[in-house]
């Protein structure tokens, strides 16, 4: 029951992250508009299996910071909560822009290369990482024991099939399209509100570590 409040922050914070529209969103949202729900689920689960990679090695540069220094712990764990305040007011300026969708009348694709796409996606995106970087220094207490870095794991996994396999079935369903871009604006801002909390709380933590040095 310890780490259970830091697991739970963590898979809402991955799953705010994970609802906003970006370029993961785009791309299985075109498949389940083009090539059909089959094709969105397997680009789903490709986004799972890339965001593992990246959040594996998140875990694994956390393991080694923790071996140094609790002092650069907390100024990771400070970065983290600026990362997640900078984020929340990007959503908070970007509510209002339109979801730019391009041309959804691509070509069918086979469930392979629907999988291999969202993988790349994930894997190409330079702005997992830092997510990944920045919430797992911030949010995991230190010394957690193995099982939470691997309950970690299964939460991002988890997390990014859940929600864009969402995303697969209502956009092989147009009035689901058109009811979620209505909303966008309040998604956005919601979310917006919520990692801006958090990460203030992770921005005083850091503080609150930094000061016993001091």
């Amino acid at each position: 029951m310890e780490f259970l409040p830091a697991l739970t922050t963590l898979a809402l914070v991955h799953i705010l992250a994970v609802i906003s529209p970006g370029q993961s969103f785009l791309v299985v949202s075109k498949l389940a508009l083009s090539s059909g729900r089959p094709a969105a689920f397997a680009a789903s689960i490709g986004m799972g299996a890339g965001s593992v990679v990246w959040a594996g090695a998140a875990l694994a540069g956390l393991a080694l910071v923790l071996q140094h220094d609790l002092w650069l712990y907390a100024l990771l764990k400070l970065s983290g909560g600026g990362y997640l305040v900078y984020i929340a007011l990007a959503h908070w300026r970007h509510a209002n822009a339109e979801l730019a969708r391009g041309d959804m009348a691509t070509k069918s694709v086979s469930l392979a290369a629907a999988f291999l796409q969202g993988l790349m996606t994930q894997l190409a995106n330079p702005k997992v990482v830092i997510f990944f970087g920045s919430i797992f220094f911030g949010l995991l207490p230190a010394h957690a024991p193995p099982w939470v870095y691997g309950t970690s794991i299964v939460i991002v996994f988890s997390s990014e099939c859940f929600w864009y396999g969402t995303v697969a079935t209502a956009f092989s369903i147009d009035r689901s399209v058109k009811i979620y871009l209505r909303a966008k604006v309040w998604i956005d801002r919601t979310v917006a509100v919520v990692l801006g909390l958090i990460g203030l709380k992770l921005i005083y933590d850091a503080s609150f570590i930094a000061g016993q040095y001091l």
